[in-house]
């Protein structure tokens, strides 16, 4: 069936609503925009669905999500156990998330299995911890994460509290596709809640998590005594974080929590900034401009699901420094490593996992505190799983694990991004450097003494639509074909390519690798810096990642400025 025939059956479908009807007769003259919407259904991916908002195949709306909840529940009905046990969703402050997850827990009870549904919006990590203590055999997140306000997504979570793996989601998306678009079986929402099918959760599940994540402190003493005379600036930039975050913070001890009011409430358009991404320093613009008001030195921010963590932090110059996601990856891990060493009760098995495209810095912190260090591929659902396989084997335990995307988890006790917990620790690790007269910014500076200057750049090329898509699908293919054999003058001597799952290094040998398949290469220099390049797993983008090493940062600036131009003329020359 051809594009223009799918919109019409979507045009003449009697049970659409009026107002997508509407919305599709606006573009019957518009032939890019009905190709744009329906030359494609949206993917069901390892993180679940993604996409522009709106009416179409290529859109999300309450009818994809109808459809993508009649495949999950057709793969859940033959799962042993799983009516029973159930699904817990929630949802974030995006536009038309709490309908899409009442549409969620209708098309589950519908199919005889139980739906827990917050009843408010929350976070994610409050949504993996709850799956577990739970007990449900999955769970579902209504968020596209920090995406601008005209998307919306759909993450799935299996019983592990992570998000579900490549076969699983292969899985469901093979279950998803063969449920007719307006065929899912649904439920009206108010009988649903009256027969017990749809159970609204909150409180109880809140308590259970605050509890849990309290017990992280590494001197929560120190906190409770100093907790209110340090000032820190809190933004949850329109989103999920600003109930449990402050929440939290008010529960450990620290009472001078100063929240940006134009941020607070939940807003899904996001009307103060251009996207909610606590990765853009301009999302700091008013956090900033509170904490000059009070005289903070630390802000903090959130993304809409509180995955994500932000840190702006005063330097000793009286400038502002937003800090990378390995910056601050790397301050927590060294708060966290030191503090347990100082309490001699670093564990012998203790084990830190990154992925590959994070800082060679958290190698050389970890090797300090004789603490294993695990790389994975990216995307914290790889950190998740193997959280869950050691905490069920006992073979090693389980201290921290990040992403240099803004990603953090400690302890283990969600399976998946926790910038709750992770706004815990920065602000604990704030008072404990304040002990010794140092900011964040001071502490980082120490690090960098005592282990050797580490920097890291990334670059986007986002390619929107059909087009773009395929531009970056060639690139990669040029890339294999014609293998670079030096970047900037310095050559290549080990190149990786995780979709072959091979290793070759320039005297010829060559390995396999053991980590999953991956439309990911890396290549490690022979100067200790490395590049990875890979497509966006849940975005029209292409990835850059690029990592250095020098004794001196007026060297490693040089190094990454000459490697960042060299790789991206290299991409433009395959992407325009």
């Amino acid at each position: 069936m051809d594009t223009r025939s799918v919109y019409e059956s979507w045009l003449n479908e009697p049970t659409l609503d009026e107002t997508s009807r509407a919305e599709l007769r606006s573009i019957q003259n518009d032939p890019d925009e009905v190709e744009e919407r329906f030359y494609r259904e949206l993917e069901f991916g390892t993180a679940g669905l993604r996409g522009v908002l709106g009416a179409g195949t290529n859109r999300m709306n309450a009818y994809v999500v109808r459809r993508a909840t009649q495949g999950l529940s057709n793969y859940l009905l033959g799962c042993e156990g799983a009516k029973e046990r159930g699904v817990c969703i929630a949802y974030d402050s995006r536009l038309f998330s709490a309908e899409f997850a009442k549409e969620t827990a209708c098309v589950l009870a519908a199919n005889g299995i139980k739906a827990y549904l917050f009843s408010t919006l929350h976070s994610v990590p409050q949504l993996s911890f709850a799956v577990r203590h739970l007990d449900c055999m999955a769970g579902v997140v209504i968020t596209a994460s920090h995406n601008p306000s005209k998307y919306n997504g759909y993450k799935v979570y299996w019983a592990y509290g992570g998000q579900v793996a490549p076969e699983q989601a292969a899985a469901i998306y093979g279950e998803i596709q063969n449920v007719p678009m307006f065929g899912p079986r649904t439920m009206d929402y108010d009988a649903a809640l009256a027969s017990g099918e749809i159970a609204l959760v909150g409180k109880e599940e809140d308590e259970a998590y605050y509890a849990a994540t309290e017990g992280l402190l590494l001197d929560p003493g120190l906190v409770r005594r100093r907790g209110g005379s340090l000032p820190i600036v809190y933004t949850p930039l329109h989103g999920t974080g600003a109930v449990p975050v402050r929440e939290l913070l008010s529960r450990v001890g620290l009472t001078n929590v100063i929240t940006v009011p134009q941020q607070a409430q939940p807003d899904g358009h996001f009307p103060t900034v251009t996207a909610p991404n606590p990765e853009d320093p301009n999302a700091f613009r008013l956090a900033i401009a509170l904490a000059e008001e009070k005289g903070a030195r630390v802000c903090l921010a959130t993304d809409p699901d509180a995955d994500r963590l932000g840190v702006a932090v005063k330097t000793k110059d009286d400038e502002w420094l937003t800090l990378t996601g390995n910056q601050i990856g790397c301050i927590l891990l060294e708060h966290i490593l030191s503090s347990m060493n100082r309490q001699n009760r670093l564990p012998g098995n203790g084990v830190v996992i990154k992925s590959i495209v994070s800082t060679r810095l958290a190698d050389a912190i970890c090797a300090a505190y004789g603490v294993a260090l695990e790389n994975v591929m990216t995307g914290f659902r790889f950190i998740g799983e193997k959280v869950d396989e050691y905490q069920t084997s006992g073979e090693k335990t389980f201290l921290f694990g990040f992403e240099e995307s803004f990603g953090f988890l400690a302890g283990g006790l969600a399976r998946d991004k926790d910038a709750v917990c992770a706004a815990m620790l920065a602000a604990e690790a704030c008072i404990s450097y304040a002990e010794r007269g140092m900011t964040l910014s001071d502490a980082l500076d120490e690090i960098y003494a005592t282990y050797g200057f580490y920097s890291e750049s990334v670059k986007s090329y986002t390619l929107e639509g059909k087009e773009g898509m395929e531009k970056i699908a060639g690139a990669m293919a040029c890339l294999r074909e014609n293998p670079p054999r030096s970047f900037a003058g310095t050559a290549i001597v080990t190149a990786e390519d995780y979709l072959a799952r091979r290793c070759i290094h320039t005297d010829g040998t060559a390995c396999d690798i053991s980590l999953p398949k991956s439309d990911t290469l890396r290549w490690l220099l022979s100067d200790e810096s490395w590049i990875v390049i890979r497509p966006s797993g849940t975005e029209p983008k292409l990835k850059l990642y690029i990592g250095a090493r020098a004794k001196e940062k007026s060297v490693l600036t040089a190094t990454l400025a000459a490697l960042m131009q060299d790789v991206d003329a290299l991409l433009k020359g395959y992407l325009e």
